[in-house]
């Protein structure tokens, strides 16, 4: 490894300490890259004398400078080579800064120079450990927002911080626009901010125990809310199997009943028939005998048999022995009547036990809506051209530049839409913070009809639009304006259940301002979606 180094720095360019790209030869047998060679003589004095910059050697006029071609195929070669032989950790892999003096090939960054304003790979660094002209030069751990750190007034190093303004600033900004103001370097105001580290650290320590203290009470109600439901529901079980084995004994009781008074009542109907028959061959028989007492000639047998015929009772027909057998069930309507009134009561009661059950009415504070957060994510199938997802899918922006997302059925491709990979049927809270001239806050069943409207002009979707001149809300193409100020973070609470949607203003101090409340029944699961304007973003945030 030693060796392959000093081949690589043997041709490596003196001025950039770079591999030498496109190679050219001096007179006095020094390479350097032509672009380099050519820089440095460009600064010359102009007196028409050039030098070598490592041995002074002198030439006039400027010499027209060639490519070494043999060189410059040695030098490919060794390129090639040397990418084959690049360990892993110096090359530059996700989320790794680049050294800005690497050119061929780019490696890892390893530092960044607060001079300079640039970052470095470990040969590159080399130069600022060895040279005394890096003496001064502050090296940090790589950044790839170096940018950052400098003034973008006067493009120098942020290393003074101002406390009447609370920003960082440079050595030119206390001369300017906050002279005056209370300033010290950058180090001693870190020195005072981590002072009050410590105390920061103790408060969030008496934060976490408390609401340790608080998670432990919660799971005890928790507990104790289960066993209190499930004693509820065992006694109403039990009760409930009561009642049915009351009425099933009624039943069964009733039951006999009727078939006692259906044998009893059927007997007397076969002792009636009987009677009936009986009745009817005696009178059949006096009818035989009359007919053959009438066909005789013989007048004394005659006269001597009649009377017997006048003498017998005549049948009783006035006597209607259907009017004797009345319905004997009679009693059963009234008895199920009143078992229906009972019954009626007894649903009344239940009813009045079931209004007695009532689930929580929605939270008030903070907190209490905390405790229905739901983790959501956004949908990249569904994300418009011009919506940037970013933060593990949690923020969208506008951008400039259309997103090569590929083909989707559900993509918005009409309006700057994105919908949530979520749908939601419970009880669900989440927060928003939003930037920008405008965006809107909606949830939605899934179809084809947001494509063509938008949020908030169809029956399947409510929003909330929020600007910088107001609010207002939409459902169905129409508007309510909200006169109620909204800030820059929303809370939106669902009961699906119950048909209650509801979005509130939260305040940085955590207060609850409630901006728009909807009532009505929801008949499929619901989306968050979000229209997010130019210039705007939308990010999710987990309620503290």
């Amino acid at each position: 490894m030693a060796e392959s180094r000093e081949v690589r720095d043997s041709f490596s360019c003196s001025i950039c300490l770079d591999v030498l790209k496109s190679p050219v030869t001096l007179h006095c047998g020094h390479s350097y890259c032509l672009a380099c060679v050519n820089g440095c003589w460009d600064q010359e004095d102009p007196s028409g004398v050039y030098s070598c910059p490592q041995c002074r050697h002198t030439f006039t006029p400027r010499p027209v400078l060639s490519k070494n071609t043999v060189l410059a195929d040695l030098m490919a070669k060794m390129s090639v080579a040397a990418e084959s032989t690049t360990p892993a950790k110096d090359k530059v892999g996700p989320g790794d800064v680049e050294c800005d003096f690497c050119t061929v090939r780019k490696l890892k960054a390893v530092k960044s120079c607060l001079v300079c304003l640039a970052s470095y790979c470990a040969t590159h660094v080399q130069p600022h450990y060895k040279s005394a002209a890096f003496k001064r030069h502050k090296l940090v751990e790589v950044s790839a927002s170096i940018q950052e750190k400098i003034c973008s007034k006067h493009d120098k190093l942020l290393e003074v911080y101002c406390r009447s303004d609370s920003q960082c600033i440079c050595l030119l900004c206390v001369m300017d626009e906050h002279k005056g103001h209370d300033t010290v370097s950058a180090a001693a105001e870190r020195k005072e901010k981590q002072k009050q580290f410590g105390k920061k650290k103790q408060r969030f320590q008496q934060g976490i125990q408390e609401k340790e203290k608080q998670l432990r009470q919660l799971s005890q109600k928790i507990k104790g809310l289960k066993s209190s439901s499930d004693a509820a529901v065992d006694q109403n079980e039990k009760a409930y199997a009561e009642i049915v084995l009351m009425a099933d004994k009624r039943r069964c009781a009733v039951n006999d009943l009727i078939r006692d008074q259906e044998k009893a009542a059927v007997s007397r109907s076969e002792a009636a028939v009987d009677l009936l028959k009986k009745e009817i061959s005696e009178l059949r028989k006096r009818e035989d005998e009359l007919k053959r007492l009438s066909l005789t000639e013989d007048n004394v047998h005659f006269l001597q048999h009649c009377q017997g015929i006048f003498d017998c009772t005549e049948p009783d027909v006035s006597c209607d022995v259907n009017s004797q057998l009345h319905t004997p069930f009679d009693f059963v309507t009234k008895v199920l009547s009143d078992l229906r009134d009972k019954m009626e009561n007894m649903s009344r009661a239940i009813g009045q036990i079931s209004e007695t059950i009532q689930v929580d009415p929605d939270p008030k504070t903070r907190e209490e809506f905390s405790m229905y957060s739901c983790c959501l994510t956004l949908d990249p199938n569904t994300a418009f051209e011009n919506l940037l997802l970013s933060e593990g899918n949690t923020k969208v922006t506008w951008i400039k530049k259309p997103q090569r997302y590929p083909y989707h059925p559900e993509r918005f491709t009409k309006y700057d839409q994105v919908l949530c990979t979520e749908g939601l049927s419970g009880i669900c809270y989440w927060e928003v913070e939003w930037r920008g001239p405008r965006v809107e806050v909606a949830v939605c069943y899934k179809g084809t009809e947001l494509e063509e409207s938008g949020f908030g002009y169809t029956e399947q979707s409510w929003c909330i639009s929020l600007s910088s001149s107001g609010c207002t809300f939409w459902h169905n193409e129409l508007k309510t304006r909200i006169s109620v100020p909204c800030s820059s973070t929303v809370g939106v609470y669902l009961n699906h259940k119950g048909g209650s949607l509801s979005f509130y203003s939260v305040s940085d101090s955590g207060q609850m301002l409630l901006l728009y409340r909807v009532q009505t029944t929801f008949s499929q699961p619901l989306y968050p979606g979000f229209m997010v304007s130019r210039g705007a973003s939308v990010r999710i945030v987990t309620p503290e």
